[in-house]
């Protein structure tokens, strides 16, 4: 597989919605316009005048990377390893996702994840964990998830209309009390010299699910694939920018219209720590995906048969932590 290539053959655009979230008419159109090129091409684009303010973005990275400067014996007191819903601190090595490699190492990043607080029940439902001893912590990052949580359902309307569907099409689905949201911060350590090039923040992978929202720091380090060169392109940070990707179970609603693009993450080499933060809105477990209706032409046959939400992330949570809440990559 290629590296990042010289002349850059993958554009990632960026896009301002300020007008669409205002009403624009025009401004609309426009929006709905290039998010339906963004999809169809690479899957990925940059979304700038979001709803997300500025400030509640800096007190959520400020929580993060105190939350990650904990010594390890206090962050692992809510290890996901002590959740049965995939909710709380993941170690460096707990997860690997490189689709290319088998044998890669594990990602070498660290992460906490949060979802909608709910009682135990159905896969991925269940309590939060939460730091006892860090201040403010909780509150920055339920005040951050609450904001691009919204955001996503604004983006799942801008999406249906790029679809030629009513601006409603996907509300039930992405705003569902109990649907499948989560909010995972992350944290790369730098590399060290010795294993530059031998090590990934996160291996190449695709999301699994519709909808996914990056908010980066300055460092930088994601790329993507573009698939018929086979070459590696970086996506540059545009501060308060949320990168905007395709997940796997939208590219099968549209009929492979829209793309679910094979991504990474490079370790930093600046000497620098890496944050960032990947909120994804997976929606309704009991939607049942199959084609959209402005994905298909008359006589044609589906490439997908249909598939409930549910079924969908279990397959791939297990491919990737084990069943049970069993991390399976954990050494």
């Amino acid at each position: 597989m290629g590296s990042i290539s010289e002349t850059p053959l993958v554009e990632i655009p960026i896009i301002d919605i300020s007008g669409y979230l205002a009403g624009d008419p025009e401004a609309k159109k426009k929006a709905a316009s290039e998010f339906r090129s963004a999809c169809e091409n690479q899957g990925f684009l940059q979304v700038v005048g979001h709803s997300v303010p500025p400030d509640v973005q800096e007190r959520f990275l400020s929580a993060i990377a105190r939350f990650f400067a904990l010594p390890l014996s206090e962050k692992t007191k809510v290890s996901q390893e002590k959740s049965k819903c995939y909710r709380g601190y993941e170690r460096i090595g707990g997860q690997k996702l490189d689709e290319l490699d088998t044998s890669a190492t594990p990602d070498q990043k660290e992460g906490f994840s949060v979802r909608p607080e709910r009682a135990l029940g159905r896969f991925l439902q269940g309590p939060n964990q939460w730091p006892e001893d860090l201040p403010g912590f909780k509150e920055a990052y339920m005040e951050y998830f609450n904001s691009v949580h919204q955001l996503s359902k604004s983006v799942f309307r801008l999406m249906a209309l790029s679809l030629d569907l009513p601006e409603d099409h996907f509300d039930a689905f992405a705003s569902d009390p109990d649907g499948l949201c989560l909010c995972r911060s992350h944290h790369y350590p730098p590399t060290p010299p010795d294993m530059a090039g031998r090590t990934r923040g996160v291996g190449a992978h695709t999301d699994f699910g519709a909808l996914t929202l990056l908010l980066q720091d300055d460092i930088g380090g994601l790329e993507v694939l573009h698939k018929r060169t086979g070459t590696w392109h970086h996506v540059p940070p545009v501060k308060g920018a949320y990168v905007c990707n395709i997940g796997d179970l939208m590219q099968r609603w549209t009929n492979d219209r829209y793309k679910s693009t094979m991504h990474r993450v490079i370790s930093p080499l600046s000497g620098r720590d890496r944050y960032s933060c990947a909120f994804f809105n997976d929606g309704a477990m009991d939607t049942i995906i199959e084609c959209l209706p402005t994905c298909i032409k008359p006589g044609e046959t589906p490439f997908y048969e249909p598939l409930k939400v549910e079924k969908h992330i279990v397959e791939r949570y297990v491919q990737s932590y084990g069943a049970g809440g069993t991390v399976l990559v954990a050494s």
